[in-house]
């Protein structure tokens, strides 16, 4: 395997330049689904890493129940710096597990939380709840339920009626498109490598925009979404579910999702070519995802040939 065991470990540092270029120059819907892909092929290849890394690392501790011949010397030269590697992978791998579980575990309780909370609410897709804080959010559909848009008076009373439009269709969009998945892909995949939280950032930001994108052509007015953005933002604390689930005035810089609705809108294309800006960002995340699950599945074959021959019959 060498040093390329190492590579999914380190590839997600790409994450960066390529966060910025997808959020910059892609449709939103195209950048959303984009990154959310690489970031979770990059998260499982590199926990895969860490489970090869483990694995020699444990064969070294004393009193281990692995193998003894997968201590041997011809294993530990599959993985280099098996001593420091090996060792520390194995506290970084249950870090990442109780990360991942934790997320899922907040993740569910909160929808838990705002499901109750519209317990005897009238509407089957919109509930108007009596809060003075103001608030709008999409709460996914689960457990025998139907996804609803969870919107309070006081937010209703900042907004006129075109605005108030463009706010149920904002959230329509995120039931529709199911941006709850992608937003807590991203999450377990920043969990899982701290090099992809750029790409969780990107994300956020970009199922807004394709939200915004969504309610601007249902409503028929850009300028009516971009108001309704404005007034939402300057109002909204972003407290209780809004502060985890796809929401209206949060996630992404504000100013920039207003004036990218003072623009034309966005056209859908295809794989673009690879000497544009757009091209750059498409192409890059796509090798380095490929490479990423290459370099993993070698890896992981390689130390599967490699234990299976040390194993005695």
């Amino acid at each position: 395997m060498g040093v390329f065991v190492f590579l999914p470990l380190v590839l997600p540092l790409t994450a960066w330049p390529i966060a910025r270029l997808a959020e910059q120059h892609l449709h939103p819907r195209t950048a959303t689904v984009l990154l959310s892909v690489a970031a979770g092929v990059l998260a499982v290849c590199s926990t895969v890493c860490l489970v090869l890394l483990m694995v020699v690392g444990t064969a070294q501790l004393p009193g281990n129940p692995l193998p003894d011949g997968w201590s041997d010397e011809e294993v530990r030269e599959a993985v280099p710096y098996d001593e420091v590697a090996g060792r520390v992978a194995i506290p970084a791998l249950l870090a990442v597990v109780a990360a991942c579980a934790r997320t899922v575990w907040v993740h569910h309780r909160v929808r838990h939380r705002a499901a109750r909370a519209l317990t005897g609410a009238r509407g089957r897709s919109v509930a108007v709840l009596p809060d003075g804080e103001p608030y709008a959010y999409a709460l996914p559909a689960g457990a025998g339920r139907r996804g609803r848009v969870v919107v309070s008076t006081a937010m209703l009373s900042c907004l006129e009626g075109g605005e108030r439009r463009a706010l149920f269709a904002h959230e329509r969009a995120h039931l529709a498109g199911r941006h709850h998945r992608y937003l807590l892909a991203v999450h377990l995949a920043a969990r899982a490598n701290p090099f992809l939280r750029p790409l969780r950032e990107a994300v956020s930001y970009t199922a807004e925009r394709w939200a915004d994108e969504e309610a601007a052509e249902a409503v028929g007015s850009r300028r009516a979404v971009a108001r309704a953005v404005g007034k939402a933002a300057l109002v909204s604390r972003g407290t209780g579910p809004a502060a985890v689930l796809a929401h209206f005035a949060a996630a992404g810089p504000v100013p920039r999702r207003v004036a990218a609705l003072l623009e034309p809108a966005p056209v859908v294309r295809s794989w673009p070519p690879v000497f544009t800006t757009a091209g750059l960002a498409v192409w890059t995340a796509a090798a380095g995802t490929t490479v990423s699950a290459l370099s993993s599945a070698n890896s992981a074959v390689t130390l599967f040939l490699v234990l299976k021959a040390a194993t005695p019959l």
